[in-house]
């Protein structure tokens, strides 16, 4: 009976990230999803298109269950890193409509299984696993993904919001708030730094 509970849990949490992060591109022009907003080119559409891959290598493959569309192999460095963005050639539309099949074929298998069931990630210092064990890491994975979102689209256009609706836009009193706090944790810190000489 806990088993089902716990499946239940880290599912339901799973689909909140999910949904937290493809909200993070709402109102975005095509420009703003792809272009790379740090040093090492992370954007927002290329983070969707890498936790396809995540979902449908951890839910899928692991089990025994592939993914009908082509992902690279876990092996395959030069594949691994080519789905960290997106090509002028792919759509936004197909690669959110890719992550939300692949978010469908890992939740049919986490449907179809027990927590315990067995599967294999040849790739971890400790291959054997259960579905427990990759629930938890996919959900971890995508967390920290949507953590990444978070800044990167508050950093674009200051919207923030979660999965229940449509970032928040930033206006006048919200963007003068903000500043006020800034300004706040800029001089603590400031404060701390002078007391640590």
């Amino acid at each position: 009976m806990i088993d089902d509970v716990a499946k239940a849990h880290l599912l339901d949490d799973l689909r909140w990230t999910r949904a937290s992060l493809l909200g993070k591109l709402d109102g975005l022009s095509e420009y703003d999803v792809r272009r790379p907003l740090t040093d090492t080119g992370t954007n927002l559409l290329g983070l969707v298109k890498h936790l396809a891959v995540a979902e449908a290598r951890y839910l899928g493959e692991v089990f025994g269950r592939p993914f009908p569309d082509p992902i690279p192999r876990w092996d395959d460095a030069a594949g691994n890193r080519a789905h960290l963005w997106v090509t002028e050639d792919e759509s936004r539309d197909d690669v959110v409509e890719r992550y939300r099949r692949a978010c469908a074929h890992a939740d049919a298998t986490v449907a179809a299984l027990p927590v315990d069931a067995p599967g294999r990630v040849p790739w971890w210092p400790q291959p054997d696993v259960t579905l427990f064990d990759v629930m938890v890491h996919v959900l971890t994975e995508t967390a920290r993904h949507a953590g990444h979102a978070d800044i990167l689209r508050e950093g674009l256009d200051g919207a923030v919001g979660m999965a229940d609706g449509p970032v928040a836009p930033v206006d006048d009193a919200a963007r003068a708030a903000r500043e006020e706090h800034r300004a706040r944790v800029e001089s603590a810190a400031r404060a701390a730094a002078a007391r640590a000489r």
